[in-house]
């Protein structure tokens, strides 16, 4: 293995929607839950990762749900509130991989292109790859397939000496199916051990 491919929200990046709409934002747990599962749901936030506008997209959703609005209107307008820091654990695992200088790097990840530049600035590590294909900026995302290839094509990827690690299981099943090998992100200290048994660390 020569090429390691990381995704970054959850596993090198802390992003949680939870940060906005914390217990205390509704009036219950069960309404929050609703809101995520109906209204601002992960399919229609992918949508924006894969490049749709997040104005527009807001202004549609208000006018499927307008007594929604102030919810609806906050997913975006907070977005930097969901962005809480770096997972020092798992950075630290990337200055181990780094140090032994016989990898590459690459990011692949689900981000708005009107965001992306706010980590960016934020993250000194996420300018430690030698590429990145980030959804919003190439018009398409994850799992679907033309995203993993364009990452192989541009940056010269075998991906059967390539490792891919992601905390969403489809995503890593979407890399396999392509011939990445896949680890699937659900700690700092699983992966350690993952990476270890691969002979990696």
């Amino acid at each position: 293995m020569d090429t390691i491919i990381w995704d970054l929200g959850g596993v090198l990046v802390d992003w949680k929607t939870t940060y906005v709409y914390d217990e205390n934002y509704f009036e219950s747990l069960e309404t929050r839950d609703y809101f995520f599962e109906h209204i601002c749901t992960n399919d229609w936030n992918e949508n924006q990762d894969a490049g749709y506008p997040m104005a527009r997209a807001t202004e549609d959703k208000i006018k499927e749900h307008p007594d929604w609005e102030s919810a609806i209107r906050d997913f975006y307008g907070r977005w930097e509130d969901m962005l809480r820091g770096p997972l020092p654990e798992t950075v630290a695992i990337f200055e181990q991989l780094r140090a032994r200088r016989q990898y590459r790097f690459y990011a692949l990840t689900n981000w708005s292109a009107e965001t992306f530049p706010i980590a960016l600035r934020r993250f000194d590590f996420l300018h430690w790859f030698d590429g990145r294909l980030v959804s919003g900026e190439e018009r398409t995302r994850k799992p679907f397939p033309e995203f993993y290839q364009l990452l192989f094509d541009r940056y010269r990827i075998d991906p059967s000496r390539a490792v891919f690690i992601d905390d969403n299981l489809r995503n890593v099943k979407a890399g396999e199916a392509l011939g990445l090998k896949g680890i699937h992100f659900t700690s700092a200290a699983a992966l350690q051990e993952e990476l270890v048994s691969m002979g990696l660390l």
